[in-house]
């Protein structure tokens, strides 16, 4: 009889743990998925305007021919609405992309041969209004791709990123 009774508790156990491992993990990825979702579209919409649309577009249009590199191998800064790549990446490559710039990240990825023109702007933003300037960006993509983007967070973060 106590050998049945050891291997419940130890059955019991053994679910409890399980699902206190769950919940930690939903709670951390709600966590961090939500920096992004506290951002403020409409203070993004104005630091976005002082400091992304000079290169990305007022309107997140992008330069054109952005998918080529200029006479001097940069590439010209992407659109930001549906017809770009932005929304193809999760919340944190957005954020360290826009906080360390494009040489840096690339550098970190261990991509070569690229050579982007984006500017780190961890001197100029705070963490939060990076996260402002990503709530307003997503603003302008269809249900669609803000989806797609949201899965690309969540794996991200499963991934430890």
């Amino acid at each position: 009889m106590s050998i049945g009774v050891s291997m419940r508790w130890v059955t019991l156990s053994g679910f409890f743990v399980l699902a206190a491992i769950a919940v930690v993990i939903v709670v951390i990825g709600q966590g961090a998925d939500r920096k992004a979702d506290l951002g403020d579209p409409a203070r993004g919409a104005v630091l976005y305007a002082e400091n992304c649309a000079s290169c990305h577009g007022a309107n997140l249009e992008g330069q054109p021919d952005w998918r080529s590199p200029g006479e001097d191998g940069v590439l010209p800064a992407p659109p930001h609405d549906r017809t770009g790549h932005t929304w193809h990446h999760g919340d944190g490559l957005l954020f360290d992309y826009t906080k360390l710039g494009g040489a840096e990240m690339l550098k970190r990825m261990g991509v070569t041969g690229v050579n982007s023109g984006m500017p780190g702007f961890a001197d100029s933003l705070s963490d939060q209004e990076i996260w402002d300037i990503l709530a307003f960006i997503k603003t302008s993509w269809p249900e669609r791709e803000r989806e797609l983007q949201q899965q690309r967070t969540l794996a991200e973060q499963m991934k430890g990123n």
